[in-house]
């Protein structure tokens, strides 16, 4: 790990220390831990003693030190970062951002060139209702992004734009292959079991958003009536749509960007860095805010050790495209900002805090989905831990299954 990030967690852990929330929330977290059935072995006693320590040392720089280098040695048990480790990519954190930035720029590109093509008639007529066409000195930029904005949810310019992002599948396993030289197995594309982790995905999208909704509704936020001519034909071209879209953002922002620095580097440094490079993607999303950055990292979070503890990747772009699915053509939902006018439900704000429905972005940037992705990033930790995917390293390079008592 570089100096920066080091200097980063340290200083994130003196926090918690000024505060004095973590000598007060810790003990207790750990005996919640060994109440637990299965538990009991979670935590090894030597983790338990280094707490001891730190909490109970003098405040030096080498326990900040300690405790940063004891958090990053912790490793995920994973065949996907083992296959990436043999990989031709680049152990330089920089170069590994640079590169992606790249790839990304290519993928942008080529989804955008049918969708890009679409838009140019009702881009056309717009304008022309507008009065832009006949007097071109009030078109400015911005009217152009709004203009663009309100037509991107049209079935016409919206359903290219889905289909399209197979592109970024394609690509990405083309530079992983290629470039990186590793397998597409690397990338969580196993044959193994695929279809079962399909399905529980399924499942998993379903009960994640259908509880962010019915919360929202339960506290008054919002109200769901059923939709009047519902268009089945129309849902299921999206349903086929949001089907290759998330399975896209999954192969670039983990089966590539995440896997490619966990062959490398910890899956600490792997995991956010691809959470906050998923966030960032979508900045230029209608209504994108600070608790929806954070909402959009929370559930790369989720996703990425979801993906690492089934060790494959269709778990991960089920949950994802059912995810957008639900939110957009089941609840009637703004998907990330994109507002789509066929569902099955047309779910309606009652309240004016943005912080509660999610404004403009969608219900992904309401504080609902920060309880429900935090509640389902626990989950998954605990399956993690019971499941033994996680293990420390020590610095003689013997590796200790922290599931295992001593």
């Amino acid at each position: 790990m570089s100096t920066s990030y080091a200097v980063l967690f340290q200083n994130l852990i003196k926090l918690y220390f000024f505060c004095n929330i973590f000598t007060v929330i810790m003990p207790r977290f750990v005996t919640f831990f060994r109440l637990g059935n299965g538990l009991t072995a979670a935590l090894d006693i030597s983790w338990e003693l280094k707490y001891n320590e730190y909490v109970t040392a003098p405040k030096t720089r080498a326990k900040y030190n300690m405790l940063c280098r004891e958090v990053f040695m912790i490793k995920v048990r994973s065949k996907m970062f083992e296959e990436s480790a043999k990989s031709h990519a680049s152990s330089s954190i920089v170069a590994t951002i640079l590169l992606f930035i790249i790839v990304f720029f290519i993928i942008y590109l080529l989804e955008g060139i049918i969708p890009s093509i679409a838009a140019l008639k009702p881009m056309a007529e717009r304008f022309e209702a507008l009065g832009y066409l006949s007097d071109t000195s009030k078109l400015t930029v911005k009217e152009s992004i709004r203009v663009a904005s309100d037509i991107s949810g049209e079935p016409r310019i919206m359903l290219p734009s889905l289909y399209c992002t197979v592109f970024g599948t394609l690509t990405a396993m083309f530079y992983c292959r290629m470039v990186e030289m590793r397998p597409v197995r690397s990338m969580g594309a196993v044959k193994k079991g695929a279809l079962r982790s399909y399905l529980i995905g399924i499942a998993v999208g379903i009960v994640l958003m259908s509880a962010i909704t019915l919360l929202s509704v339960l506290f008054g936020v919002n109200s769901i009536a059923v939709r009047s001519g519902i268009n089945f034909g129309m849902i299921a071209l999206y349903f086929g749509g949001f089907l290759v879209q998330g399975m896209s953002e999954e192969f670039i922002f983990r089966g590539y960007l995440m896997n490619s620095v966990g062959g490398k580097h910890s899956a600490a440094l792997a995991v956010g860095i691809s959470a906050l490079a998923f966030g960032l993607a979508h900045a230029a999303n209608p209504g994108f805010n600070a608790l929806a950055l954070l909402n959009l990292v929370l559930f790369a979070v989720f996703a990425s050790l979801y993906m690492l503890n089934s060790d494959n990747i269709w778990g991960v772009c089920a949950i994802h495209s059912i995810w957008n699915f639900m939110q957009g053509n089941f609840y009637g939902i703004s998907v990330s900002g994109a507002v789509n006018a066929d569902s099955f439900f047309i779910t309606s704000a009652k309240s004016s805090h943005g912080f509660l429905t999610g404004g403009e972005f969608g219900i992904e940037g309401s504080i609902f989905t920060t309880l429900v992705l935090t509640a389902a990033i626990a989950a998954v930790l605990y399956a993690m831990i019971k499941n033994k995917r996680l293990f420390s390293q020590t610095e003689s390079g013997e590796k200790e299954n922290i599931n295992e008592n001593k």
